[in-house]
């Protein structure tokens, strides 16, 4: 089981949560880049892949090398479709879980919402990344993280 991050636009905060239970649970742990993304010297469990410049090159790279029952965090709706699909457990930076049951209903909101701003139409953005994302991100990485190891092990019996 591994821990997938769409680093290119995560939160320093959540990449600092889950690289404190990737240390402490020992789960190898991948960012994923355009450009270098450095990890902390004491995070042995974690490294980094640099994929080439491109148009969703780190989506690509992740759903490529990403395995059913691995975590994988992002923002990017379609990528979050496309890992749901093959199995994987996905959270967005905010705390929100995608699952099958979810993704179809955000992907078309995310559709309609693009179709919005290419008519004109003023949309607006998200919120800043605050500490109440922060928490409620923590707390569903937990309980995904849970479940997905409680897979692994049952899968490996």
């Amino acid at each position: 089981m591994k821990i997938w991050i769409d680093a290119d636009a995560a939160p320093r905060d959540v990449k600092d949560v889950v690289f404190r239970a990737a240390k402490r649970l020992d789960i190898e742990t991948i960012l994923v880049a355009n450009a270098p993304v450095g990890a902390p010297a004491n995070a042995t469990t974690v490294r980094s892949v640099v994929v080439r410049e491109g148009a969703d090159q780190a989506d690509r790279y992740i759903v490529n090398h990403g395995e059913k029952g691995d975590l994988a965090v992002t923002a990017d709706l379609p990528l979050a479709g496309l890992l749901v699909e093959k199995g994987l457990f996905v959270i967005d930076p905010r705390g929100e879980e995608y699952s099958p049951a979810t993704i179809a209903g955000r992907l078309s909101m995310r559709n309609f919402m693009d179709d919005l701003r290419g008519a004109g139409v003023e949309t607006g953005g998200s919120a800043p990344y605050g500490p109440k994302d922060k928490k409620a991100f923590a707390s569903t990485f937990d309980r995904l993280l849970t479940k997905a190891l409680r897979r692994a092990q049952a899968s490996s019996e």
